[in-house]
């Protein structure tokens, strides 16, 4: 009988202490729960904490760099494989304008040998309709 009587009070002090830091944890955050108050922290372009917090199915990783791209005025770009991801280089085929992600093997054999030898695009739009239609 007295196991069962130091078990019963075993569990009431465990279970009081639960039920106090409860109450001291609901009281803190006035009654929210942690994931209602804690805020997310501003992630600008090009900081460490961008790529810590980013999607991994976004086609697009400088999505500002491409916005700027087309309102430049830039009017050829040309989309090329290399290291195994896709590139969208400028006029110049030196600067890059966007940097993709995607893995060439996502494209179909055929799709893939013109994108080892290039393909040319008028404008950015081109590009980004080009790439929605294999990724999606």
């Amino acid at each position: 009988m007295k196991r069962y009587m130091i078990c019963l009070f075993l569990f009431i002090g465990v279970s009081g202490v639960c039920l106090m830091a409860g109450h001291f944890l609901t009281r803190e955050y006035g009654g929210k729960t942690m994931s209602q108050t804690r805020e997310t922290p501003a992630v600008t372009m090009g900081t460490k904490e961008e790529t810590a917090t980013a999607v991994e199915n976004l086609a697009a990783a400088n999505k500002e760099q491409v916005k700027n791209e087309l309102g430049t005025g830039k009017k050829e770009f040309y989309l090329v494989s290399e290291d195994g991801f896709l590139l969208v280089f400028g006029k110049d085929r030196e600067t890059i304008c966007l940097y993709t992600h995607i893995p060439l093997m996502d494209f179909p054999e055929s799709e893939q040998e013109r994108l080892r030898e290039g393909i040319w695009f008028s404008d950015m739009m081109d590009v980004i309709h080009y790439l929605e239609s294999f990724t999606s």
